[in-house]
């Protein structure tokens, strides 16, 4: 339960600029409260407790955030398709900013790739940075999303769309493929989400 020590009117603020509704909170003590995205911000006379099975996107939205980060995203899917889910990690020059792991349902793999791709962007989106360097063990995504490769199948070329749609939020990215042991912090959040 990440709590954030900062000034409660300026964190409301925040939340309302980026299209949170605020409401008023259910005690005394309460100063508001906000839902978004799976969770509930709470707060009180000096800091803001973020309740929920998934905080990162409101905790995002709340401290702000600038600058570079690094992003890494995989899925996977047992069957092909099969259950399947996706794990992604943001880092920056302090560590891990937010990372994540959830199962997504049926999916093929490069569903589940597209789907944590995705899933990554909204999150370095909603904690406000400006540049990323996105990395990738899946080759068909990147090189889809860069424009290298083309597709036919329409579910893909959907997500393709929704991917470039997310990327003109930055200022400046870049998308390289890399191999999967780089990539295995993304990688062991999708397994374990899917051995949960």
């Amino acid at each position: 339960m990440p709590v954030i020590e900062c000034d409660p009117d300026e964190a409301r603020t925040r939340l309302v600029d980026a299209g949170v509704t605020v409401r008023e909170g259910n005690t005394d003590h309460e100063r508001w409260r906000a839902d978004h995205e799976g969770a509930t911000a709470v707060a009180y006379d000096d800091k803001v407790v973020v309740q929920g099975g998934n905080p990162t996107r409101l905790v995002g939205v709340l401290q702000g955030g600038g600058g570079r980060a690094h992003v890494y995203f995989d899925g996977a899917s047992r069957g092909n398709p099969g259950p399947a889910a996706v794990g992604w990690v943001i880092v920056t020059g302090d560590g891990i900013a937010a990372e994540g792991g959830e199962t997504i349902g049926r999916a093929t793999n490069n569903q589940a790739e597209y789907a944590a791709l995705t899933r990554a962007l909204e999150a370095a989106a909603d904690l406000g940075f400006d540049s990323l360097q996105i990395r990738g063990d899946s080759q068909l995504v990147v090189k889809q999303v860069k424009g290298a490769w083309n597709t036919n199948d329409p579910e893909l070329r959907e997500k393709r769309v929704r991917v470039r749609e997310l990327l003109r939020e930055f200022d400046d990215w870049s998308l390289e493929h890399v191999p999967r042991e780089i990539n295995d912090r993304a990688d062991e959040l999708a397994n374990d989400a899917l051995d949960d």
